[in-house]
């Protein structure tokens, strides 16, 4: 889905009726688990959960104006996507997350790279999401990110 939206609110009140209280809750888990530092923004048209230009002045490597991608949350066509840097970027973190998902979820996942992708509103792990949120902070994710991109 493309969103002009220039905020969270105006991303989600551009949301169709059925998403937004799944979006709304997605993004009230993370904000609520985010440890210090990050920022929300709207970060790639999507809601965003970033470490700042004053934490991280060099930003995005694809893009050095943006800053440093963390959690994005989008609704899409079919599916409501939680993209997750860090379990891109550390296969423990993605280990834990994988052998955790079965525990809070009654259907397979659907999980890409670091886009882990809900088909069923009424299956999303709001409390896995949350710990997930809370296992790195933004210096062990600058320090990840540099050890796997600054190489």
């Amino acid at each position: 889905m493309n969103h002009k939206a220039t905020t969270p609110e105006e991303y989600i009140a551009q949301l169709p009726a059925d998403r937004k209280p799944v979006i709304t809750k997605l993004q009230q888990t993370i904000l609520k688990n985010l440890p210090k530092g990050f920022e929300a923004q709207m970060n790639y048209g999507m809601l965003g959960f970033v470490v700042p230009h004053s934490l991280y002045p060099g930003g995005y490597h694809c893009d050095p104006k943006l800053p440093l991608p963390f959690i994005n949350l989008a609704s899409q066509k079919n599916f409501v996507a939680v993209y997750h840097s860090g379990i891109y970027a550390d296969p423990e973190l993605y280990e834990w997350f994988v052998s955790e998902y079965p525990k809070h979820c009654k259907r397979k996942m659907d999980m890409g790279k670091s886009c882990i992708r809900f088909k069923y509103m009424d299956d999303i792990p709001y409390e896995l999401i949350a710990e997930l949120t809370t296992k790195l902070t933004v210096e062990q994710w600058v320090a990840l990110y540099e050890k796997n991109v600054k190489r």
